[in-house]
């Protein structure tokens, strides 16, 4: 492609000379001949330092961000631009052939629920017969296609590239988990996105963020900055920040339990899954104002992951017909209240709660099965928290977990950089009560809630859910909680069958 056409949409004063670009990218080790270097400053490294690197591996045209450097170009083409983070999403949107404007992206946000929310309306879309593609934190499906995900949402070249990847494979449609970094760091801008749904915003992420004022800034940069202007916004209308997004936007399309444009009622909550009514208000003439809805996801922040679909289906013109049998056909996501089920008498839950708020969530939905099966039983929870994250939260959880749960273990997640231990000791700040043990191997804490458990009990493992790896020490190490409560169980089981 001509570098003058990948400009196109940038505030260029001076247009530079034109040549022949095969590729674009901001990493000097991955330039080849053709390449067209953008040097973006991180938190660790500044691209700008890297720009011999860059001519020596060939690259052809250059995006910088800071003046001084050009000198260092002499009579190759250079742009300078304000902020070559945002440079660099435009340019890619406009290397890919700016997908957003053929095909709708849905764009999903928000502390906790943005991958249940994604994959419902994927299944709505197919269901409505619209191929869909999804960009989340678990995968990355393309048609029948699935790929790792290393973040949940790609850098700008690469989620550019998979939007065009999703559109040459005959997608229709892509759903996508917007998180707070990839808006902070303008990795999506150059994306017109269709929709852009808010499911709540608690504490996460301050480690990044500093505060929860810029947390929300980030998120709010969705619907502001990036949302067309004849989009909709689904807005949780039960969230505190979902009230303030939704006063400072124009067209909006509200959910929530307590109010709302589309509500549920009459919600009947057990282990086996949802059942509850939808009731609809303000919304588009000519649609009945209530629908029965049926689901295998479980817990009352799912009934607001619902809604959020159904919202969106809604919002699309999708039939209902559609959005009611896209929601049923769902019957698990991957790490989100997972049952590990290998014919034991207790319950045994993998989920991805790794939040304070996504914690108290999961042990009170356990409260709400206990109280349902009337059959006495036990809340015992497993979980750890994050190295080099958020270290407020900690306490925090320490706390939840240790007031709701009848028994605690106190474990590793991913410790990373951090020693375990002061991890562990940041949680221990918060706990409540003597009802908790230290286990800091993953494995053996796993290992012994099961083999405390009796008949009745529930088993919460969170933190992790669908990830496979521990990372300690910067290296990474396979490591499922599925695997592991699944052996526990098995080895539980077999000592129980034995003589």
């Amino acid at each position: 492609m001509r570098l003058t056409e990948l400009l196109k949409g940038l505030n260029i004063s001076r247009p530079p000379r034109d040549v022949e670009v095969e590729d674009i990218t901001s990493n000097s080790k991955e330039v080849r001949e053709g390449s067209l270097f953008v040097a973006i400053k991180g938190e660790r490294f500044d691209g700008h330092d890297f720009i011999e690197e860059a001519i020596r591996r060939g690259a052809v045209a250059f995006v910088i961000q800071n003046p001084e450097h050009a000198m260092k170009l002499k009579d190759r083409p250079v742009i300078i631009v304000d902020d070559s983070r945002k440079a660099l999403a435009l340019l890619s949107s406009n290397f890919y052939g700016r997908i957003s404007e053929k095909i709708p992206v849905i764009g999903i946000t928000g502390t906790n629920g943005k991958t249940t929310t994604a994959f419902l309306i994927k299944s709505i879309l197919n269901e409505a017969g619209i191929k869909t593609g999804l960009i989340g934190t678990i995968h990355y499906e393309i048609g029948d296609e699935i790929l790792p995900a290393l973040h949940t949402t790609p850098d700008a070249i690469g989620f550019q590239g998979l939007l065009k990847r999703m559109y040459d494979k005959g997608c229709r449609a892509v759903v996508a988990e917007v998180s707070s970094h990839a808006l902070a760091l303008k990795r999506v801008d150059g994306t017109i996105f269709e929709r852009a749904v808010f499911t709540n915003l608690t504490r996460d992420h301050l480690d990044f963020h500093k505060d929860m004022d810029s947390y929300f800034l980030a998120k709010k940069r969705l619907f502001k900055e990036l949302l067309k202007d004849d989009g909709i916004s689904i807005i949780n209308q039960d969230d505190e920040y979902g009230r303030l997004l939704k006063a400072d936007l124009k067209n909006t399309l509200t959910y929530g339990i307590i109010s709302g444009n589309i509500r549920a009622i009459n919600i009947n909550n057990t282990l086996h899954g949802l059942r509850f009514d939808v009731v609809m208000e303000g919304v588009k003439e000519g649609r009945r104002s209530s629908y029965s809805v049926e689901s295998a996801l479980t817990g009352m922040f799912n009934v607001y992951n619902i809604l959020a679909a159904f919202a969106t289906g809604l919002s699309l013109d999708i039939p209902v017909s559609a959005i009611v049998e896209g929601i049923k056909s769902l019957r698990s996501v991957k790490g989100r209240f997972q049952r590990i089920d290998m014919g034991q008498d207790f319950l045994v839950v993998v989920d991805y709660a790794h939040t304070p708020d996504a914690l108290e969530r999961l042990i009170l939905t356990a409260r709400e099965i206990l109280a349902a099966r009337d059959v006495g039983g036990r809340i015992i929870t497993v979980f750890g928290a994050g190295g080099d994250r958020d270290r407020g939260k900690r306490p925090l959880m320490g706390e939840i977990a240790t007031r709701l749960s009848d028994l605690v273990v106190i474990t590793n997640d991913n410790p990373r950089s951090e020693d375990p231990s002061s991890i562990i000791a940041d949680i221990l700040r918060g706990v409540r009560g003597e009802n908790y043990r230290v286990i800091p191997d993953r494995f053996e804490a796993i290992r012994e809630a099961i083999r405390m458990a009796e008949k009745g009990d529930i088993v919460l493992i969170a933190g992790k859910g669908h990830e496979e790896y521990q990372e300690i020490k910067g290296e990474r190490f396979h490591f499922s909680d599925q695997e592991s409560a699944a052996l526990a169980i098995k080895e539980r089981m077999g000592a129980h069958a034995s003589p």
